[in-house]
């Protein structure tokens, strides 16, 4: 009897030191190479590897194609596969691959290839999968029809249960102005979405190919149309477009549905999934992307992140979304729902990048629901960047219903989906302007801070905003020696204006947004300081203002907005 315990013994160590020395492997890995030496594709010739309207959004913001543009060398993406591994995905932007290895071996051999300069574990296959939500603390209600739908006019009662997330910030004046976000096109980075082919609230869009395809990046040539609801929910506060029940913030948007999420586990893979998603958007020529999804902690918690990562240039996925956003692409992410958690109460990654359009939540009244992540960044930098509807959103359902969704999941496309809109209206400003013109018009734009960042957007103010710099053309036309500031802007009460190398008499004029002049007064020669007091300016209701200033030698337009 002991002998045969012996043997058995003996044989299970046998077989263990077998699998620890070669056989067991994490099974996916990042492979980084050197270069992209000898390729067949060029910077001279992006046909071959961009879309025409891919090249179009450069070529409209001025953007030159780059190295990081490429493709990766197919010649090693052949020679890393005959090594034995199976290659799953390829990235321009980060210049590697992600491969699928049955052995530490086969590995090796991938090792020593010359162009491979190093290789990173992605995931450990444990064979236990477990069920993860996206974001903790996402929460579902079903729809009381006892609650009343405050809406004012027949065509505010069109929006049904969504009324009060794009009535929040201010998108119906978008609407009403005929931008539904016509010939725009959103990319939605997500984890699966599950019945949009049979709800009705994306009829008109399916009539229309309001959707331009699909792309697993979890299983490879799989479909996106299976696992998870999370992105038909985060589709349907943009997309909708059932008047009565619920219309989205772009119901007349064209849109990508890119599976980069995989929900049965939490691993960096998803990471490189996300950056080669976001590379597939740019190729198509997706103006937008809307990315409800963040990066913290993983299952294995050696390659979490720290708060210090959060610094918008160490994370895989944050160092793809501002790569992204350089290509001329509005990326808008959720700020993440860790705000009550005392340990980590901080924005996600891809939240952290500079360029990144992070969007926490609000409720109906305007008030940072609680879950909602908050700044600065680990660099100091302001997050979230705006607000939106986060607590009681209403999405779609399996069923041809609706359910009330918390989270910052659904506060990010809300907003992305209005900034179609708005950048359709504005279709020569550039991804960044867009951003900028909604912080300088948002509810704490005065005050910015890491709860609400600028506050709650207002889509009106940030039309008329860029209307206005639509309007002047120019900053300053004359001697290239008068310099001018104001301050306060926006403004309350009093209004200072400081005058450096005008020559002669000022002449002040102020603008409505109609072009009517609402204000003038003369100024003798020689004044460098202007107050203009309260009792001035009263009569001017908040909004967005044009000013003109002349001198003999000097004509200088600038915005002003009045709180």
């Amino acid at each position: 009897m002991n002998k045969i315990r012996l043997s058995f013994i003996c044989v299970l160590l046998l077989f263990f030191s077998e699998v620890i020395g070669q056989t067991v492997a994490p099974s996916k890995y990042y492979i980084q190479f050197t270069d992209k030496n000898n390729s067949p594709y060029s910077i001279s010739n992006p046909e071959a590897f961009l879309t025409a309207r891919a090249l179009a959004r450069r070529t409209a913001h001025g953007i030159a194609i780059q190295e990081n543009d490429l493709p990766v060398n197919p010649q090693y993406i052949q020679e890393v596969a005959a090594q034995g591994v199976t290659v799953l995905e390829a990235s321009r932007w980060l210049n590697g691959v992600v491969i699928y290895a049955t052995n530490t071996n086969l590995v090796n051999s991938v090792e020593t290839l010359p162009f491979v300069n190093k290789t990173k574990t992605v995931i450990f296959t444990s064979g236990q999968e477990k069920e993860k939500p996206f974001f903790k603390n996402e929460t579902y209600s079903k729809v009381n029809p006892n609650i009343p739908m405050k809406a004012s006019s027949f065509t505010e009662a069109d929006y049904g249960y969504a009324l009060t997330q794009i009535k929040q910030i201010s998108g119906i004046h978008l609407h009403d102005a005929g931008y539904l976000g016509q010939n725009m096109v959103i990319a939605v980075l997500d984890g699966g979405f599950s019945n949009v082919p049979n709800q009705t609230v994306f009829d008109s869009i399916h009539a229309r190919n309001g959707i331009l395809g699909t792309k697993d990046f979890v299983y490879p040539d799989g479909d996106v149309y299976t696992e998870s609801g999370h992105g038909r929910e985060v589709l349907s506060c943009m997309a909708a477009d059932e008047p009565g029940l619920m219309i989205g913030t772009a119901p007349d948007a064209s849109y990508w549905l890119l599976r980069s999420e995989d929900v049965k586990s939490e691993n960096l893979i998803e990471e490189y999934n996300w950056v080669c998603a976001a590379e597939f958007a740019d190729s198509v020529g997706a103006d937008i992307i809307n990315s409800s999804l963040g990066y913290i902690g993983f299952d294995d918690s050696s390659v979490s992140h720290t708060y210090a990562d959060m610094n918008g240039r160490t994370a895989i996925s944050t160092i793809g979304a501002e790569i992204a956003a350089s290509k001329g692409i509005l990326v808008v992410n959720s700020a993440g729902n860790s705000g009550a958690d005392s340990s980590f109460p901080w924005i996600d990654a891809p939240a952290d990048g500079d360029s990144v359009f992070t969007i926490g939540a609000v409720d109906a009244n305007g008030n940072r629901v609680y879950f909602s992540s908050i700044g600065p960044t680990y660099d100091g930098r302001i997050k979230p960047t705006v607000m939106a509807l986060g607590l009681g959103a209403t999405v779609a359902d399996a069923n041809n219903g609706i359910l009330f969704g918390n989270g910052t999941s659904f506060s990010s496309p809300i907003i992305a989906g209005m900034c179609a809109c708005l950048w359709q209206a504005h279709p020569n400003v550039s991804n960044i302007q867009i951003i900028n013109a909604l912080k300088e018009t948002a509810s704490n734009h005065t005050n910015p801070d890491n709860y609400m960042g600028w506050g709650i957007a207002n889509f009106a103010k940030a039309d008329s905003l860029l209307s206005a710099d639509s309007a002047t053309g120019v900053n300053e036309i004359g001697s290239q020696d008068a310099q001018i500031s104001l301050f306060p802007n926006p403004f309350h009460l009093n209004l200072h204006i400081e005058v450096r190398g005008a020559k002669g008499r000022l002449y002040l004029s102020i603008y409505n947004l109609s072009g009517q002049k609402i204000f003038e007064k003369v100024y003798p020669s020689g004044m460098t300081s202007i107050i203009i007091g309260a009792g001035d300016l009263s009569f001017m209701s908040q909004g967005i203002y044009l000013m003109k200033l002349t001198s003999d030698n000097h004509v200088y337009f600038k915005k002003l907005v009045k709180n």
